[in-house]
């Protein structure tokens, strides 16, 4: 069964051609009106004015800080031996640095990140939070969390603005000691 390609007339032909004419040039002229507005204008919400308390500002740990700061946890760990991972993170948990030292076991990375992100999460160092748990020790199941010794929180106006994690020496005090002592390399300004 074959199919007939139907004839248009002249007049079809011509109806169709002038309304494909007709839509490209409204196409064209909405998109010239669409930009003849200036440049700088913008939508009226995009705009509009935030009223009375619904905005904060929050401060949070250079980079460059935070890469001081692990450097420093790091250069602790090493003069003593130790072969561990540092994390830096920033207010919300988020990683900033990570530095693995030569020989860290596989495991350290991931703690000291748990580590950090637990210390930034309570602004108490994790030897502490490690204590709470024998009133709740429902807390120990929050994702992400680690608490074992080994993260020192970094505070500005009494906030929790980021924290230092240590993983790999042979103990979470010693992780923490390092962790302090990348703490105390953005306070003294190095």
């Amino acid at each position: 069964m074959q199919h007939k390609a139907k004839k248009f007339s002249t007049r079809a032909r011509t109806v169709t051609a002038v309304a494909a004419v007709a839509a490209v040039g409204a196409g064209v002229a909405g998109a010239v009106s669409a930009s003849a507005g200036t440049p700088a204008a913008a939508p009226v919400a995009a705009t509009a004015a935030v009223k009375g308390r619904a905005t904060t500002t929050s401060t949070h740990l250079t980079v460059e800080a935070a890469t001081e700061a692990a450097r420093a946890a790091l250069k602790a760990a090493q003069k003593e031996g130790q072969r561990v991972t540092v994390a830096v993170v920033d207010r919300n948990g988020n990683t900033v640095v990570t530095l693995r030292g030569d020989g860290a076991g596989p495991q350290s990375y991931d703690s000291a990140v748990k580590k950090a992100y637990t210390a930034v999460s309570w602004n108490a160092p994790t030897s502490q939070l490690v204590k709470r748990l024998d009133g709740a020790p429902t807390l120990k199941d929050i994702p992400g969390t680690l608490f074992l010794a080994g993260g020192a929180p970094v505070a500005h106006d009494n906030a929790p603005i980021a924290a230092v994690g240590v993983a790999g020496a042979p103990s979470g005090d010693l992780d923490e000691k390092f962790a302090q002592a990348g703490v105390a390399a953005i306070g003294n300004g190095r």
